[in-house]
C-alpha cells in the first residue's frame, strides 16, 4: 500500500480533499491532505517544501498527489522526498525556474473576463459542500507567486497528469496542450471540474491510485 500525501491548490487548504482521504484510506493506503500557509504574506513556496516534508517524514512508497497550484509546491518536494509517483490534477505544470506569476502569460492561459467561482470552481459542486467549503476559502497571498518553481529539470519520477473533462477554468484541451509541451505527455481524463476532489471524489481517488475511470 501507498502513502498519498495530497496537497492543494491556490490557498492551501487541506479541506479540499477531505472527500478523497477516506476513500484512499477504504483502500488501504495512508492518506494526508497537507494544509498550507497560503494567506500568510511571508511564507512562500520555500516555506510549503518544508511543511509537506515534515507532514511525509518517514513516509514510504509515497504517492504525491497535487492540484491545480499545488504542482509548484510538488516539484520542490520531490526534491526533498521518496516520492514513487506524483500526480497533477488540473495542475498549472509547472517549467524549471518558472514563476506561478509567470506561468500564465508562459503557457498562453487568457484569464476569463467574466471570472467568479459560482461558474468557474463550483458548477459541479454539490451545494452542500460548496456551502461547508466557505468556511476553508482564503487567500493565496502574493509572495508565492513571485517565487520560482525550485527544480533544474523534471524528476526521474513517474508522472500522471489528471484533467477533468468538464473544468471552466483550466479547458480541458488547454491543459492536455500544456502537458504535451512541457512533459510530453498525454493527460488522463477525469470526471468534474476544477475542483473534482470536491465534485468527484470516488473517480479522482480511483484515479490517483492508477484505477481507470
Amino acid at each position: 500500500m501507498s502513502t498519498f500525501v495530497l496537497l492543494p491548490g491556490a490557498g492551501g487548504a487541506a479541506w479540499y480533499w477531505h472527500r478523497v482521504v477516506p476513500l484512499l484510506t477504504a483502500a488501504g493506503h495512508t492518506a494526508i491532505a497537507v494544509d498550507l500557509p497560503g494567506a500568510n504574506p511571508t511564507a512562500g513556496l520555500r516555506d510549503y517544501e518544508r511543511i509537506v516534508a515534515l507532514a511525509a517524514v518517514g513516509a514510504e512508497r509515497i504517492t504525491l498527489v497535487a492540484q491545480s497550484m499545488g504542482a509548484f509546491t510538488a516539484l520542490g518536494v520531490c526534491e526533498r522526498l521518496p516520492v514513487e509517483r506524483l500526480v497533477l490534477l488540473n495542475a498549472m505544470v509547472p517549467a524549471p525556474g518558472e514563476t506561478p506569476g509567470e506561468w500564465w502569460a508562459n503557457t498562453g492561459y487568457e484569464f476569463p473576463d467574466d471570472f467568479d467561482e459560482e461558474t468557474y470552481f463550483l458548477h459541479d459542486v454539490p451545494p452542500e459542500i460548496a456551502a461547508a467549503g466557505a468556511a476553508h476559502v482564503r487567500p493565496e497571498a502574493d509572495v508565492a507567486f513571485a517565487q520560482p518553481c525550485a527544480f533544474e529539470r523534471w524528476p526521474d519520477v513517474p508522472t500522471v497528469v489528471l484533467a477533468s473533462r468538464a473544468d471552466r477554468f483550466f479547458p480541458f484541451d488547454f491543459q492536455a496542450r500544456v502537458a504535451h509541451e512541457r512533459l510530453g505527455l498525454d493527460v488522463v481524463p477525469v470526471p468534474g471540474g476544477h475542483l473534482a476532489a470536491l465534485s468527484r471524489p470516488e473517480a479522482i481517488a480511483a484515479a490517483a491510485d492508477g484505477i481507470p475511470v
